[in-house]
């Protein structure tokens, strides 16, 4: 026998409300809060993280090379580590003599400068300061009347005021551990940041494949094969791209010092070092750079052939 088709009811479609936009930007801002207020408390240690990580992955193409040399895994971090310290310990001495000489040098680019404010007040930023100063004596005057006037109406008889008496107060000798940690105090948050850094760096470098294997299982592989090579290949190219970066930066402060040096700009390599941080600061880096070796050249020339020269420099 034939069956009557029945038709059957169609629920509606449930589709779920929407969040409130309002509730929406409310949740994103207090997360963006709460993580901002975690970095902020937590940087004493996440910058020696981030600095860590970042170092291992420069220095993880010198220890594979280093490897292919036959000399070990420890032994090539623990030379690869050396080799950086000593890079680095280099700048930073370099880099310690040249403020020196530069802070030593600053009675002298003060006076230049003083000459160069002192040639353009003969010019028309003198008659701009005429104009200003004679507009500021005015309102000075009306000023001082209206407090003589107020002063003449409030005041009474004079007295007779005490004599204030002097007091002295002799604090006791220090002690030899304020001593030492009015010396030590200032150098012990470095050398901790310096501490945590070599550690971290050490240990990423020596346990750099226990690493990966754990991260693949922990977030879990169908070809573990595949994923092994994909995050080796991820990891030489991050590592290559900072090397790379890190020595086309080197380069472009090697070419700011050396330029400066001829120039005659004072503290070359400390302007170079500084120059070749601040590109690792994208788009606006490199014009940061050349702020400091602009004054400079400023306060040490007396005309302004080295400023214009240092401006195209950069």
């Amino acid at each position: 026998m034939p069956t009557e088709a029945t038709d059957v009811p169609r629920q509606p479609a449930q589709v779920p409300p929407p969040l409130v936009p309002g509730l929406r930007g409310l949740l994103t801002l207090a997360v963006g809060v709460v993580l901002i207020a975690a970095l902020y408390f937590g940087r004493e240690v996440f910058i020696p993280l981030v600095l860590a990580v970042l170092l291992s992955f420069v220095l993880g193409p010198v220890v594979n090379l280093l490897r292919r040399l036959h000399l070990g895994r420890v032994p090539s971090v623990i030379v690869a580590v050396l080799l950086a310290l000593a890079v680095i310990g280099g700048i930073g001495t370099v880099i310690g003599t040249q403020v020196a000489g530069l802070a030593g040098n600053l009675p002298q680019y003060q006076a230049t400068v003083s000459k160069k404010f002192a040639g353009l007040q003969a010019g028309w930023l003198g008659e701009a300061n005429r104009v200003i100063s004679k507009f500021s004596h005015q309102v000075q005057d009306v000023t001082q009347k209206a407090d003589a006037a107020g002063t003449a109406a409030s005041t009474g008889p004079a007295g007779d005021t005490p004599k204030a008496q002097l007091v002295k107060v002799q604090e006791p000798d220090p002690s030899p551990f304020t001593l030492a940690e009015k010396v030590l105090g200032p150098i012990v948050e470095p050398l901790t940041t310096v501490g945590i850094v070599l550690v971290v760096v050490v240990f990423l470098l020596l346990q750099r494949e226990d690493l990966r294997n754990r991260m693949i299982r922990l977030f879990g592989s169908g070809d573990l094969h595949r994923t092994t090579v994909a995050m080796d290949d991820a990891a030489g190219r991050l590592g290559t791209y900072f090397l790379a970066q890190l020595g086309m930066n080197a380069a472009f402060g090697v070419i700011v010092g050396v330029g400066l040096w001829i120039i005659g700009v004072p503290s070359p390599v400390l302007w170079g070092v500084f120059s070749a941080l601040m590109r690792f600061v994208p788009y606006i880096g490199a014009f940061i750079s050349a702020v400091f070796p602009l004054a400079l050249a400023a306060a040490v020339d007396p005309g302004w052939s080295m400023v214009i020269a240092t401006a195209a420099l950069f």
